[in-house]
């Protein structure tokens, strides 16, 4: 009598790989309960939408640089941890036929924690948001646009990361820039000017991460929870790596069909990239309720998702500080090509 063959035993997946065990301080570090403090200050009324020029701005900009002098970062910049520029001169929408004013100054944030490689110290991460948003509309009711998500999220995501990386007595071995910029409402200003007046050289920068709308989860294509986009997933390295990190920290890390390459121009990696450096916005969101509205306000943020994410971000982050390998651009995707292109030819001065 023939025996009853069974089905042949289903395997199940692999368990994804554990994070390095010397990268678990850093993951262990990120503070849901800190993000919140801290956003729920930088996006209050008090700070009137942060836009830029303004006095919101500049209370912004000045706590920022407390965070990352408390974070044991060394500063950058013309002035310590502020690298400064007069809007007046360099806002895209100025009357260049008009009489000059009065400076107005507005200045990026930026504190540096030195590697520990010989080798490779010399060589920089960038780790960027913007803290500026669209600031006071009077006559429109709620007449204060406090950006919680855009992009106060990334701002104070910013400063956690710096905070996790810097409590760490193992320093990795390349060197991190944590930066945040003015005036990307107008237009990626602020990210433009430190591209045109680097404060690491373009050339040592091997990679960059940027973070915007990390915060809401009510994405208007169904929820966000425990996931996140990057824009030019293929473009270069750093999706790869960024979606190694997710699986080993349980976040969903994907292109989106459409976004990920259409909103690639429209943050501030692109004024990195535009430098040949591989330079990539993570997001959650794309289109969430209350974008450049008034009811963009800290208490929507879902801070224990916005900590995961910074989890996977940073285990990105540490394995791109401690590779001797620094990422590249595609060859295979031809909207890779002009980065790549201004890349080598940047290798070869």
């Amino acid at each position: 009598r023939p025996q009853a063959r069974l089905p042949p035993a289903r395997c199940a997946p692999p368990a994804p790989a554990a994070p390095p065990v010397e990268a678990a301080p850093v993951l262990d570090r990120i503070s849901a309960t800190a993000m919140r403090g801290n956003l729920a200050f930088l996006a209050s009324d008090a700070l009137e939408g942060r836009g830029t020029p303004s006095r919101g701005l500049d209370i912004a900009a000045e706590f920022i640089a407390s965070q990352l002098r408390a974070a044991g970062l060394e500063p950058l910049g013309d002035e310590p941890y502020f690298q400064t520029a007069d809007w007046n001169k360099i806002n895209p929408r100025r009357d260049k036929n008009a009489a000059p004013a009065a400076p107005a100054k507005v200045r990026n944030v930026v504190g540096i924690l030195r590697g520990s490689d010989p080798a490779l110290k010399d060589s920089y991460i960038l780790v960027t948001a913007h803290y500026d948003h669209v600031g006071l509309k009077p006559g429109e009711g709620d007449g204060i646009f406090n950006g919680a998500n855009d992009d106060g999220s990334g701002t104070v995501s910013v400063i956690e990361l710096a905070k996790a990386f810097g409590a760490q007595k193992e320093r990795p071995k390349r060197s991190i820039v944590f930066m945040t910029v003015f005036g990307e409402e107008h237009g990626l200003v602020g990210s433009r000017y430190y591209g045109a007046n680097p404060l690491v050289p373009i050339e040592k920068t091997v990679a960059g991460i940027n973070l915007e709308q990390v915060g809401r989860t009510d994405d208007s294509e169904g929820p966000q929870k425990l996931a996140f986009a990057v824009t030019g997933y293929d473009f270069s390295d750093v999706g790869a790596i960024l979606k190694q990190a997710g699986d080993q920290t349980g976040i969903k890390v994907w292109k989106h069909p459409v976004n990920s390459d259409k909103y690639f121009a429209h943050s501030d990696n692109q004024a990195l990239a535009d430098q040949g450096i591989p330079a990539h916005t993570v997001s959650v969101a794309y289109a969430f309720p209350d974008y450049h509205g008034a009811g963009d306000h800290w208490d929507k943020i879902d801070y224990e998702n916005m900590a995961a994410v910074n989890r996977a971000v940073a285990l990105a982050i540490w394995n791109i500080a401690n590779s001797a390998e620094a990422p590249k651009w595609s060859r295979a995707n031809a909207k890779a090509a002009k980065y790549l292109g201004v890349q080598e030819q940047r290798s070869l001065k």
